[in-house]
């Protein structure tokens, strides 16, 4: 990885809760709110951010580990601010901690964990799957 990812590095995205994202099993929305697995995206996305411009060519970043407390609503319609900062960092991983917000409350928290491997060690990796 480049120089220059520490803890403390963070990065911010919004999105509007669409119809798309509530909670729907069976094709029945359960909820008019955003879905804890679309919350699980953008906190990814959240990490993905921090880790994109630090990256060196030939290497990619890969998801290994996601938690996360969804603890309040959001309704369709609503905008959706979600924060990572970087919490541990090595050579070859990046750990963040990661909230989401409705207004000025808060409504999730988490982590993501990604391991960075040379783009020729992940083909190999994905060949076995």
């Amino acid at each position: 990885m480049k120089p220059g990812l520490t803890a403390g590095v963070s990065a911010e995205l919004t999105f509007e809760v669409t119809d798309e994202m509530r909670p729907i099993f069976d094709q029945v929305a359960v909820h008019q709110v955003c879905s804890t697995w679309t919350l699980v995206h953008y906190f990814e996305l959240a990490g993905r951010k921090i880790l994109i411009g630090f990256l060196e060519e030939g290497e990619e970043g890969v998801g290994s580990h996601v938690t996360i407390d969804h603890f309040g609503p959001a309704k369709v319609g609503r905008t959706v601010r979600v924060v990572g900062r970087a919490t541990e960092v090595s050579d070859r991983r990046l750990v963040c901690e990661v909230e989401a917000f409705f207004g000025d409350r808060k409504i999730a928290t988490g982590r993501t964990v990604q391991n960075v491997f040379p783009r020729a060690v992940l083909a190999r990796l994905l060949e076995r799957g």
